[in-house]
């Protein structure tokens, strides 16, 4: 009887995370690190090829990201990169967690785990990439020139405990605790570590930013992380550049400026009403937008004035939708209309000038108002 084959259907669609690195790892890693990790064991175990770009573009991530999380877990010593002399990475050991010995050290396997070395340079053609090959595939990949300024360390729990004891850092830490609304982990206290030991950020900054970030319903540290770096890198190191940028970027804001007819970046003055009418009032820019078009069809000056004069109004009258604003006008005009009727019966109905329906609003007062201020 001839031989049978058999062809299983169950095949194992799954990726095995040792509980040693959800124990250990995983706490004080950041999204790119933790996503690149699992996406290497995954396309590891599915015996699949990978690039850093390919990487890049599946977590919407950078490639520079990319190539940052890869040294951040060399650095914890569970994978290890092998370069060439004209160091190009030539192949990625996936370090097995299980078989660390007694002192805590992860033991390097001699061949690598998910990426075999590419052949000799002297076997390839002069004209063809650097690679990294996996069996029967290859895929170029971009390497790092060298190691980013604002790579974040590994810090030890004595560097943090003497973090915590400095003076100056226990005021630090309650502001940072009063915005965010909760006592801080000792991995977001070693993010603010991070940011006075490597970004060089004064108390002033790290206050703004973690309010900065708060205020746009931000209050992971991993978010507040990739600002401070973002900061950095554009060479920000006082609140009032901070905010000069973050300007420069909302569009709200711009919208607001543009809606009062202003082309220039706000003044703090300015920011002011600005943050008033979004953040205390909590209108829609489409609501402080109509405001700014009758205060521009008003006047020239004290702009941002009669805009408050007009939404602190609203905001009395509890308008929440830009439908509430056409039913505060008729009720005015209601008003004023009854208001003429009779007035015009007591003076015999003659005055002509009772039949011009006025403004919602008196920018003529107002004005009055604003200038003998």
């Amino acid at each position: 009887m001839a031989r049978l084959t058999i062809y299983p259907d169950n095949h194992v669609d799954s990726t095995v995370v040792s509980n040693l690195f959800i124990d250990e790892y995983m706490k004080d890693a950041n999204d790119a690190q933790l996503k690149v990790y699992l996406y290497l064991l995954r396309m590891m175990n599915a015996q699949m090829p990978t690039s850093v770009s390919d990487i890049a573009d599946k977590f919407n991530h950078t490639e520079k990201d990319v190539l940052r999380a890869l040294k951040y877990w060399e650095k914890q010593r569970i994978l290890s990169l092998d370069y060439d002399g004209s160091k190009n990475l030539v192949g990625i050991h996936i370090h097995d967690l299980n078989a660390a010995t007694e002192s805590g050290a992860v033991s390097v396997p001699r061949t690598p785990a998910s990426f075999v070395p590419v052949p000799s340079a002297a076997a390839a053609p002069a004209e063809s990439p650097r690679e990294i090959r996996f069996p029967e595939e290859s895929i170029s990949v971009p390497m790092p020139q060298e190691t980013s300024p604002y790579e974040k360390p590994s810090y030890s729990a004595d560097q943090l405990r003497e973090f915590k004891n400095r003076q100056e850092t226990t005021q630090l830490l309650f502001v940072a605790e009063s915005y965010i609304g909760k006592p801080l982990t000792p991995s977001e206290i070693k993010t603010i570590l991070y940011f006075t030991d490597v970004l060089h950020f004064s108390d002033d900054l790290i206050d703004y930013l973690i309010q900065y970030c708060v205020d746009r319903g931000k209050k992971d540290f991993k978010y507040i992380e990739k600002v401070a770096v973002n900061w950095a890198e554009q060479g920000i190191t006082t609140p009032k550049q901070a905010q000069k940028n973050a300007t420069r970027y909302d569009k709200n804001i711009y919208t607001i400026m543009n809606g009062l007819g202003k082309s220039n970046s706000p003044t703090a003055k300015e920011m002011e009403f600005i943050t008033r009418w979004l953040k205390d009032y909590g209108f829609s820019v489409d609501i402080i937008i109509e405001a700014c078009e009758r205060t521009v069809l008003a006047t020239d000056k004290h702009r941002f004035e009669y805009a408050e004069s007009i939404l602190s109004s609203w905001k009395r009258q509890n308008v929440h939708h830009k439908s509430d604003i056409q039913g505060i006008d008729d009720m005015y005009q209601q008003r004023r209309k009854n208001t003429g009727s009779a007035s015009s019966k007591q003076s015999g109905g003659n005055n002509k000038f009772n039949q011009f329906t006025q403004n919602s609003y008196d920018f003529v007062a107002l004005e009055q108002e604003l200038v003998s201020n």
